[in-house]
């Protein structure tokens, strides 16, 4: 795949990652804003993870949109915490795997629990740093496992017109990455629906479904 050996790879991947490096939750600041300021906030942290110059971080709409669907905690005089921030990037970073429903799953239980928390140990601040302290070690995990599906990638097609060979090596890469993905998500969906059966809230959520379901017939 053009050429490139597996260490000029992995060098490229791990400059890729350093450049889309999450928000750190000191990063965000501890004063309430308006929504212009928290769209304009994400949109210069996250830069770099855009796909397409023109995509958008967020917006106006999305921010309305998850506090309808009960996805954020309500402002307060139109202003939103660190808190509503820390929970937009939670939001930012699922929603490009799950859905509206599974990320509320996943969340409402965090934002009834620990939104507003006691300010010291146990609130979004901390919930955030936890998980995301995570990221170092897993990011190392992650360029192995990349590494590995590289190398795979590289030996496959070998029998066939060396013009084709470059694309299909790719797209064996494309492959080995989304089956990957695709187990993932399987497992992360798995495990939604096992905290859907035990939390109350969610437990609630679909039981109002099913009975307007069966209305609905």
């Amino acid at each position: 795949m053009d050429n490139k050996n597996t260490k000029e790879f992995l060098q490229e991947l791990l400059d890729t990652l350093h450049s889309m490096d999450y928000v750190k939750s000191q990063e965000v600041p501890n004063i309430n804003l308006y929504m212009d300021q928290v769209t304009t906030f994400m949109e210069t942290q996250l830069a770099n993870i855009k796909r397409h110059e023109d995509d958008k971080i967020l917006t106006k709409t999305m921010i309305n949109n998850y506090a309808k669907n009960d996805l954020l905690p309500p402002p307060e005089k139109k202003k939103y915490s660190k808190e509503h921030v820390l929970t937009l990037l939670f939001i930012y970073y699922f929603k490009n795997i799950l859905s509206i429903n599974d990320i509320k799953s996943v969340l409402n239980p965090i934002t009834d629990k620990y939104f507003g928390g006691d300010g010291m140990n146990f609130n979004m601040e901390s919930i955030y740093n936890e998980v995301f302290n995570l990221e170092n070690e897993e990011s190392k995990k992650f360029l192995k496992d990349v590494g590995k599906k590289y190398m795979i990638a590289t030996d496959t097609f070998k029998g066939f017109p060396e013009e084709d060979q470059d694309f299909l090596q790719q797209f064996s890469f494309i492959c080995l990455l989304s089956y990957d993905v695709y187990l993932k998500k399987m497992i992360i969906e798995s495990t939604i629906d096992k905290i859907n059966a035990t939390y109350p809230r969610n437990v609630d959520t679909n039981k109002k479904k099913k009975d307007k379901n069966k209305k609905d017939r």
